[in-house]
C-alpha cells in the first residue's frame, strides 16, 4: 500500500489507510506500506483547514510511519516482483506528494516511483486498487497506454473531466461500489469523493475493494495468446477471458439500485 502522509488534508486519508489494512488483513493478505521519503510540500492545521506555519519540514515517510505504526519502507527500495497487487488510499497527498496535479491539473507529473510500480504491475498483470482522488493517478500513468477504466464517483467533479482528458475512461459509480476494470485489473471506488459519506459507507467500499483486488491477485491466469498460425477468435474462444468491460459491483440492499452481477 502506497502512502503519502498522514491526514486527509495533506497526506493519506488516515479512515481509508487503516480501513484498507484492516481489510487487507482480514481477507487474509499481509501488507508492505512503503512511500516516498521525500519532504512534504506543505503542512496543513487539520483544525483550521489552513496552512500550518508554525511547523517545521516534515518527511512524507515519517508521517505515513504514523499509520503503519512504523513499518513502513522507502518507496525506492520496494521492487515489483515483491508484490502481488497494489493499493492507494485517497487523501491532498495524492496531488501533492505521489503527483503535482494539485498545481498542473491535466499535465501533471507523477512521482517517478509511483511511475514504475504502476507501469510494472500494469506489465505483469498484478491488480490495483484505487481510493477517493487516487485514480487520478492511474488516468495519468495508464490512462494513455492502457485506456484504464476509473471512477471518482461522479463524472461531474473536476478530477473526473480531467482524467478523462488523460486518456481514461471515467464511469458513475455510488459510493458503496466499486468499479472493476477487468482487462486491467485496475479496482476504484469514490469513498470520501463523496462528501457526505459515511465511515461506514466508505468501509463497505473499501472491503470490497480490497476483497476483489485479493481476488483478482489470487487468479495468476495470464493474457491468453494466439499460437502460431491460430487465429486471435479462436484462441479466444479456447480460453475465455473476463469481460474487458468495466463492471459496477453492486449488491444486495444497497442504495444505488437493482442488483448487477459481478463481471
Amino acid at each position: 500500500m502506497v502512502l503519502s502522509g498522514c491526514g486527509n488534508a495533506d497526506g493519506s486519508e488516515i479512515n481509508e489507510a487503516v480501513l484498507a489494512l484492516y481489510w487487507i488483513e482480514r481477507a487474509g493478505g499481509r501488507s508492505i506500506c512503503m512511500a516516498p521519503d521525500a519532504v512534504q510540500a506543505r503542512v496543513v492545521d487539520h483544525l483550521t483547514r489552513t496552512p500550518d506555519v508554525s511547523s517545521g519540514p516534515r518527511r512524507v515517510l515519517c508521517e505515513a510511519a504514523r499509520i503503519a505504526r512504523g513499518q513502513v519502507r522507502d518507496i525506492t527500495t520496494v521492487r515489483d516482483n515483491e508484490l502481488d497487487a497494489l493499493i492507494f488510499p485517497g487523501g491532498h497527498g495524492v496531488v501533492t506528494v505521489l503527483s503535482n496535479y494539485a498545481e498542473k491539473g491535466v499535465v501533471c507529473e507523477v512521482h517517478p516511483e509511483v511511475t514504475r510500480l504502476l507501469k510494472a504491475m500494469l506489465l505483469r498483470r498484478r491488480p490495483m486498487g484505487f481510493i477517493c482522488v487516487a485514480p487520478i493517478l492511474a488516468a495519468r500513468v495508464l490512462g494513455p497506454a492502457a485506456g484504464v477504466r476509473i471512477t471518482f464517483g461522479t463524472k461531474a467533479c473536476e478530477e473526473a473531466k480531467h482524467a478523462a482528458v488523460m486518456g481514461a475512461d471515467v464511469r458513475p459509480c455510488p459510493e458503496r461500489e466499486i468499479l472493476v476494470d477487468q482487462k486491467n485489473r485496475v479496482v476504484s471506488t469514490p469513498a470520501y469523493m463523496y462528501d457526505d459519506a459515511r465511515l461506514s459507507d466508505v468501509g463497505l467500499s473499501i472491503e470490497r475493494l480490497v476483497r476483489q483486488v485479493i481476488a483478482l491477485a489470487r487468479d495468476r491466469q495470464p493474457r491468453p495468446q494466439a499460437g502460431p498460425g491460430q487465429p486471435r477468435d479462436a484462441k479466444a474462444q479456447a480460453s475465455p477471458r473476463a469481460p474487458e468491460s468495466g463492471v459496477v459491483v453492486r449488491h444486495p440492499g444497497d442504495r444505488g439500485g437493482a442488483r448487477t452481477p459481478n463481471g
